[in-house]
């Protein structure tokens, strides 16, 4: 058994693992997109899958964030027809969150989209938590036929890398509809799912299982246990765990994941490896403190979100705050009554339609509100942009007129999105701030606003958007607390909890800091343990 990782080793982007059972079968655990720093300077040459997939027999979803998933559309691209396992939640959101970022950043064309996710659609597997799942090791997952290509300005590198390899064309974008899903369906291989006795005759000797626990990051978020028995030899057996992204404790809507029964090998992100968030009641009153302070001078609050898990849970929060102000009824936080809410972004109204449709995923706490008459994610202050349209009249409107407002837009790292055109509205605007609720990645232009806004110590810098210098003249703040990245104490807390602890720990997903100093505590914890820090 080996593990190879193709992606969130230098940071915390591009999250890709591989786990070699054997050299003829091996899984894949996410298939995400680099972004920032990461992508590098060429980023046609960071999106393709460029390893080995002739193996693969399945590819395990840990969560939906696109740093996690946004390269399946290039591995299914590359031929990969096997399941794609995640637990329910997370199938119900892969589709919308795979056809927003398909047209978002690859293609508009309408047959390309179609024929991508009809194909995930028949790969993908919905897997109820902490039920354990057989794969199969026998059945055919690749095939050399491209069923459509991803973009027109791809295509002659396509074509060159297949002319290289001695496969087939890819089907150009110009060919029908009805083609792309002709040849998608004769190539169709929908996943077996083999029974105990099946596996134990398997020829390479190994029943391989895998089961999906609650993370706590976001909606449907799971780690991942894989257990690997020998049939030869049935004292043989190895447990490893990958992490994916772990939750916070006490962040609203979610309860914090619980850790598992054994792990002999574990594969665990490092986001905040060096740092401690702030305790729920802090961030919250800092939350309003930010908030009240930056309104005072009727500017607007930007709130760089993802889509789906962070703009939930601030939603949730403000919530709280207005619910708690109205039942004081100061006149002094009489705005928080008729402050308008602002979410610009169509995917995340329809990530939280599929937050309410899974409510039994929620903590006690949310259940108790909603059983209360309390509705923690529609409010009557919450506006919600649609159409770009809209998008581009709300940004107009809130720049001519001198009262506050709240805008949550994605991307959460301003790598892109409806956030842009605000940025390019507000930087410049002295009474405007940013609000930071996540982690910002190096190399994005979250990360460069942080770096170069005005402080008590620093002058106002700038960046540039789309070729242009903006000067910042906005505050920028953040508040680490807001992270669904558990924070140093809840990663330690993961693996102490263990009845079996790991013997070998590989740390990803971080910067080298993060990693370095997770690394020490991890290894004075487990002195006999082999703590490593994973690299491609």
């Amino acid at each position: 058994m080996k593990i190879q990782h193709h992606g969130a080793v230098n940071g915390v982007t591009g999250s890709c693992h591989q786990l070699h059972i054997d050299p003829q079968n091996s899984i894949l655990i996410d298939c995400g997109l680099f972004q920032g720093a990461e992508q590098g300077k060429d980023i046609e040459a960071s999106l393709p899958i460029n390893f080995d997939i002739s193996t693969v027999r399945a590819l395990v979803v840990t969560h939906c964030h696109i740093d996690h998933v946004g390269r399946i559309p290039y591995l299914l691209a590359e031929g990969f027809r096997g399941p794609i396992y995640a637990s329910t939640a997370t199938a119900a959101l892969l589709p919308l969150v795979i056809e927003d970022a398909l047209k978002v950043g690859v293609t508009r064309n309408k047959s390309i989209i179609d024929a991508c996710l009809k194909r995930l659609k028949t790969q993908l597997v919905a897997l109820e938590y902490k039920r354990w799942q057989l794969i199969d090791l026998t059945a055919t997952t690749h095939t050399e036929h491209f069923p459509f290509v991803l973009s027109q300005s791809k295509e002659a590198a396509l074509r060159q890398a297949q002319d290289e390899r001695n496969k087939p064309l890819v089907l150009s974008a110009k060919q029908s509809k009805e083609a792309v899903l002709r040849q998608a369906q004769d190539e169709r291989n929908k996943p077996l799912v083999l029974s105990a006795k099946q596996s134990k005759g398997a020829v390479q000797g190994s029943i391989v299982k895998i089961k999906l626990q609650r993370a706590g990051h976001i909606l449907g978020s799971a780690y991942v246990e894989i257990d690997i028995q020998n049939t030869h030899k049935k004292t043989d057996r190895h447990r490893v765990v990958f992490s994916g992204d772990l939750g916070a404790p006490y962040a609203p809507l979610l309860p914090a994941p619980k850790s598992p029964y054994r792990a002999d090998t574990l594969v665990i992100e490092s986001t905040y490896g060096d740092k401690n968030h702030q305790n729920r009641k802090d961030r919250g009153k800092k939350l309003q403190q930010v908030i009240e302070k930056a309104v005072s001078d009727n500017g607007v609050v930007l709130i760089p979100a993802f889509s789906i898990g962070r703009t939930q849970e601030l939603l949730y929060e403000l919530e709280q705050i207005i619910y708690k102000q109205a039942k004081k009824g100061s006149a002094k936080n009489h705005f928080w009554q008729s402050i308008d809410i602002i979410v610009d972004s169509p995917m995340a109204a329809k990530f939280t339609e599929q937050y309410e449709n899974f409510k039994d995923l929620w903590d006690k706490e949310a259940a108790r509100k909603t059983q209360s008459g309390r509705h923690p994610l529609s409010f009557e202050q919450l506006y919600t942009v649609d159409s770009h349209q809209e998008h581009m009249q709300t940004v107009e409107y809130l720049a001519k007129r001198s009262k506050p407002a709240i805008v949550i837009a994605a991307s959460g790292m301003c790598s892109g999105g409806r956030i842009i055109n605000y940025l390019k509205q507000f930087l410049t605007d002295k009474t405007a701030d940013i609000l930071f609720v996540g982690y910002q990645a190096e190399g994005t232009l979250g990360r460069d606003i942080q770096k170069y806004a005005p402080n008590k110590s620093r002058k106002a810098g700038y960046v540039f958007i789309d070729g242009k210098r903006i000067d910042i003249n906005a505050k920028a703040n953040t508040i680490s607390g807001y992270s669904a990245h558990a924070d140093q104490n809840g990663l330690i807390n993961f693996v102490k909890r263990m009845r079996h602890k790991p013997k070998h720990i590989l740390l990803v997903h971080g910067d080298e800091q993060a990693k370095s100093a997770l690394a020490k505590k991890y290894q004075q914890l487990l002195p006999k343990a082999k703590i490593e820090i994973a690299n491609s």
